[in-house]
């Protein structure tokens, strides 16, 4: 598994400070195509093997069947996020996923995954991942996305989770999604998409001072920096994955 998932190399476009670097000042030009194309086409990539391996081993340890609602923390890094969330919400099954082996063994996940409490942390392809649980008919209650990857190339709008082939099925897997990030433009790119995709009004909120979820997050604000904050309603994720099991 070491050698199929290999780590981003967009970083080279972030600061030290975490502020974003870019030519592209305002929402992409060839957002909506992108995102009506990947409406309208299946996408066929084959699943990520070892992200199925990894899937089966938590299916067959019961982790989605002891009847907690779960909460899904994608791109969790080091997954001081997803333990933050396991305080908050001690009730339910937080699962922190990202592909990064060095991140995640930070927090002791040193093979596949780790089970603590109520959180649980698993190093996995995110795309493989959602389209497993949507397979399986399992949805978050709800779903974080703090700080994804924010591809500021022009160029590499379809790396962007808005922008990306599996974007319908991030919504599809239904629950409250909130994506978190300093990049106004990503922000409003996400909102956007998620209106096209499902009618329903969506829009971009500032992030004050002292609502920080995460440590990171948390020195970001204390530096002054502007974050922003897209919210989906599960209602909304709810009615687009009706209207897509009736295509």
């Amino acid at each position: 598994m070491e050698t199929e998932l290999k780590q981003s190399k967009a970083g080279r476009n972030i600061s030290e400070s975490g502020l974003v670097s870019s030519t592209q000042a305002g929402i992409h030009p060839n957002l909506e195509t992108c995102v009506h194309k990947h409406l309208i086409s299946a996408w066929a990539q084959p699943f990520h093997s070892p992200t199925v391996e990894i899937y089966r081993q938590l299916d067959q340890e019961g982790v989605f069947s002891d009847g907690r609602p779960f909460i899904l923390d994608s791109g969790c890094g080091t997954g001081s996020s997803s333990r933050r969330l396991a305080e908050v919400f001690p009730r339910h099954l937080v699962i922190g996923v990202d592909r990064s082996s060095s991140r995640l063994a930070k927090s002791g996940v040193h093979t596949g995954f780790l089970h603590t409490g109520n959180c649980l942390l698993v190093r996995a392809e995110l795309a493989t991942f959602w389209r497993l649980l949507l397979k399986s008919d399992l949805s978050p209650q709800r779903h974080f996305l703090f700080y994804p990857n924010p591809w500021p190339k022009p160029g590499h709008l379809s790396r962007r989770w808005h922008g990306h082939p599996v974007f319908p099925q991030l919504l599809e897997l239904g629950g409250e999604i909130e994506m978190r990030c300093n990049w106004e433009v990503y922000a409003r790119e996400f909102a956007k998409a998620a209106v096209i995709a499902t009618g329903a009004g969506t829009s971009v909120k500032s992030i004050e001072p002292g609502n920080g979820i995460t440590p990171f997050e948390q020195k970001y604000l204390e530096r002054g920096q502007s974050l922003f904050s897209v919210c989906i309603d599960a209602r909304q994720t709810q009615a687009f994955r009706l209207s897509r099991l009736k295509l």
